[in-house]
């Protein structure tokens, strides 16, 4: 999961690139990037870090351009050194720089393609620099001093022959202009939207249309599968289907956590979808337990608090705010590293002991992955006083690993992974847990006004939409890029960068 951007402005677009990637700091807060294009030299500042602390006032005026992309990352696989920090630059052809959100799961086959066939070096473990280099090697085989919209077009559907995975990329050609396109089977999310300024219509192109709203941009719409859009330095804007079979699964766990409940994903309003989760789940329990108990619904901030609400609403029970957030805390999930998740919990939550005191008290959280937030959450409720604690979760059961650019790839990790539900209550210490069922989240997302037929429910059920994940890859994503390799990773990059410093 990470957060990306792209503007092409009638004025220089760095305040408003930034203003984007704070918007989109909850896809990644490991690091953060901006590069931006004028006279056809590049300005690029990126590194470790929130974007608050990776853009300074000196930074800034440095990043001068009417066009420019962003990118906050976290890492779903290589390490968190700074080398890994987003948008990636080649020179040839034009100068390309570019960001992506999402995972290749052919990159090894890339990999070896780029160095062997196309004669390209790649210097990072990250498959957002392998893409780079397939989209300018594309580029580069039309033979163009001066590509056209049919060039990049022809470059883009190229990249969807080669590349295999869930991707939403913005990429900038020097002095040309910036294209954006999505994965054929719109995994990830991607949208864009214009603005009218005294000089003209301003484009921009970003993760979520949350960051759009705030900039003061319209929503045209999202990109769809297999599409690209492509705006012209000048401000000329084109749009092409360039995959021959698309279809839309995307991500549901998209609704489910990642994307911001003021964001509207493929035509979805992502709040409204979080309520409707809350009303199935109640549904689910009064079917259970229609004689329950349950005195009080506590959401876990923060995303949990849309689905708790109307649970609570129709279960006719009292709704409160029983845990106080530290804002100064990153998202818990994203945290690279168990023991920085573990440490985190207490440092991010205090409970407000008046709420549980006594009662009955069911916590909800969007969902249950590694196991570790919630069963401290648990603890911190009895240890405030409360009688009996149940569990709900407004997601089902996490089984399977995702491969498509959230960090779930290590199945040993996952708590619910070959286990019952009440092996997992019992592991977390719930009194009762209640999963969502997934036929339930899917009408809740997809059966509003747009209806989605088919979502990547992966995590849920094992099943990979882009056909190409076996057990073989399984286990090898899973030596690669489970929490202790990451920490061996990053140790390792900790002692080259104290050398080379």
């Amino acid at each position: 999961m990470c957060g990306i951007v792209g503007i092409v402005g009638k004025s220089n677009v760095n305040q408003a690139l930034y203003d984007a990637l704070t918007v989109l700091q909850h896809r990644g807060q490991d690091a953060a990037g901006i590069v931006t294009s004028h006279d056809g030299r590049l300005f690029l500042r990126k590194d470790n870090g929130l974007v608050r602390d990776v853009f300074h006032q000196r930074h800034m005026q440095r990043l001068v351009g009417h066009m420019g992309i962003g990118h906050v990352r976290y890492p779903t696989a290589g390490s968190s050194t700074s080398a890994e920090a987003q948008p990636f630059y080649v020179n040839s052809p034009y100068g390309i720089t570019l960001a992506h959100n999402g995972n290749l799961t052919n990159v090894e086959q890339l990999a070896k393609e780029i160095y062997e066939s196309d004669l390209r070096h790649v210097n990072t473990n990250s498959d957002s620099e392998v893409l780079l280099n397939v989209f300018a090697h594309e580029l580069a085989q039309r033979g163009k001093l001066q590509p056209t919209e049919e060039d990049v077009f022809a470059a883009v559907t190229d990249v969807h022959n080669r590349c295999v995975g869930g991707y939403a990329v913005v990429a900038m050609v020097t002095g040309y202009g910036i294209v954006g396109f999505r994965d054929p089977n719109g995994i990830r999310p991607i949208v864009f939207g214009q603005r009218h300024t005294d000089e003209g219509v301003e484009y921009m192109i970003a993760s979520e249309s949350v960051s759009l709203d705030v900039l003061g941009f319209t929503l045209i719409r999202d990109l769809a599968p297999g599409e690209a859009v492509y705006i012209t330095e000048e401000g000329k804007l084109h749009t092409r289907q360039c995959a021959l079979s698309p279809k839309l699964t995307p991500c549901i766990f998209e609704h489910v956590y990642l994307a911001r409940p003021d964001s509207i994903i493929d035509g979805v309003s992502v709040y409204k979808a979080r309520l409707r989760m809350g009303e199935k789940l109640a549904e689910k329990i009064l079917r259970e337990r229609p004689e329950h108990d349950i005195d009080v619904v506590i959401p876990i901030p923060d995303t949990s608090r849309t689905a708790a609400l109307e649970l609570a609403n129709h279960l006719g029970v009292k709704f409160r705010e029983g845990f106080v957030k530290n804002r100064y805390i990153g998202r818990t999930f994203i945290m690279p590293g168990q023991a920085a998740r573990k440490k985190s919990v207490r440092q991010k939550l205090n409970a407000i002991e008046l709420e549980f005191r006594g009662k009955n008290v069911m916590l909800v959280d969007d969902s249950i992955v590694r196991g570790t937030t919630c069963k401290q959450i648990i603890q911190m409720a009895r240890e405030a006083g409360a009688k009996n604690v149940y569990f709900c979760s407004a997601a089902p059961a996490v089984r399977y690993p995702n491969v498509y650019g959230i960090d779930m790839p290590s199945a040993h990790e996952l708590i619910a992974h070959n286990r019952s539900t009440q092996d997992v209550a019992d592991l977390i210490g719930a009194d009762w847990l209640i999963y969502q069922d997934l036929p339930d989240l899917i009408e809740a997302v997809g059966g509003g006004k747009i209806k989605i037929e088919q979502f990547d429910c992966a995590v849920f059920d094992g099943k990979y939409v882009t056909g190409d994940v076996d057990e073989a890859y399984l286990n090898k994503i899973e030596q690669a890029r489970n929490d202790s390799s990451k920490i061996k990773t990053q140790a390792v990059s900790a002692i080259i960068d104290l050398y080379n410093n």
